[in-house]
């Protein structure tokens, strides 16, 4: 298997990799990737949900050989669930020990001042590694032979937490205050960020990363992306498929169908050994790529001319 130096030689070379791990992927998404790992900076992801962005994270983990480390974005997500905590059941547990070996402890000392300092001695011991649960940014930072950090729906988290994210992003570090500065171990992970625009990502978060934008394909990548991901698809059902999906993309409505649901639609209609799209068959099919009732009742109107339309 090629080594990473070697995957990440040019955008060419990643380009190539990626399509072999079924990742049809543009030259700007290979540059960006490029550039991620030879400069050693995070990659923020943007676009619209389903194009992708986490399957390229996932994939490069993949190509790579790389184990992927993932921090899953929410409301209200703090340093607690995403940096570190501390092992407050063992402190608990071992405080208890440390009061049944009081006299122990405390031999040889005289006086209150000696007793205190020997005591303040084991308080530096219950905040220390030993009693640190690493999180998933901290456990990146800790793996020794790198890894793929990918920070998923940033879009999701507080304003708040993305100020947690700034000294990791530029240094790879994380300060603890009980403990000091904690650096990556050797190689720093590369680090994917994806959002989905639904709020404005802060400016100081994306001074430190490169920027990459991914769209809805065009009806030959997404072609392409069916190929690779359901190569049991015949080609011309493959094209119809494409094509509709397109139609629908054109259409207002709440959700617009993902690349995700294209494959999912794409396995659905081979399980059904479909040749053609035939009308009924897309109206019984339409929960696969369409997730709003509103949507399909929209739809299911416009199927008969949607399907004549790329069948012709």
């Amino acid at each position: 298997m090629a080594d990473i130096e070697t995957i990440a030689a040019s955008v060419a070379s990643l380009k190539e990799n990626f399509e072999q791990h079924r990742y049809i992927c543009s030259d700007e998404i290979a540059t960006a990737v490029f550039l991620a790992y030879q400069l050693r900076k995070p990659v923020l992801i943007e676009g619209p949900p389903g194009v992708g962005k986490t399957e390229l994270a996932k994939t490069a983990a993949e190509m790579f050989s790389l184990p992927l480390v993932r921090l899953q974005c929410y409301e209200g997500l703090d340093e607690s669930k995403a940096i570190y905590e501390w092992k407050y059941g063992k402190q608990l547990l071992y405080t208890q020990v440390l009061k049944e070996a009081l006299d122990e402890v405390l031999q040889g000392a005289k006086g209150f001042t000696q007793s205190v300092s020997k005591l303040h001695e084991f308080g530096d011991i219950f905040f220390s590694n030993e009693f640190l649960e690493p999180r998933p940014l901290l456990k990146a930072l800790r793996e020794e032979d790198g890894c793929v950090l990918l920070i998923d729906e940033i879009d999701k988290a507080d304003h708040e937490f993305e100020s947690l994210l700034l000294e990791i992003l530029s240094d790879y570090q994380v300060s603890i205050p009980e403990i000091g500065t904690i650096k990556a171990v050797a190689e720093p992970p590369i680090v994917f960020l994806t959002s989905n625009n639904t709020r404005e990502i802060s400016d100081a978060l994306k001074r430190r990363c490169l920027h990459l934008y991914i769209p809805f394909p065009d009806v030959e990548v997404e072609s392409k992306i069916i190929g690779a991901r359901v190569p049991e698809v015949p080609p011309e059902l493959q094209r119809q498929l494409v094509e509709f999906i397109h139609e629908l993309r054109n259409l207002d409505l709440k959700k617009l169908p993902a690349i995700s649901e294209t494959i999912d639609w794409a396995r659905t209609l081979v399980l059904l050994h479909a040749e053609s799209l035939e009308p009924k068959l897309v109206k019984d099919t339409l929960n696969v790529i369409l997730k709003f009732q509103e949507d399909i009742d929209n739809v299911h109107s416009e199927v008969n001319a949607l399907a004549a339309k790329v069948t012709k």
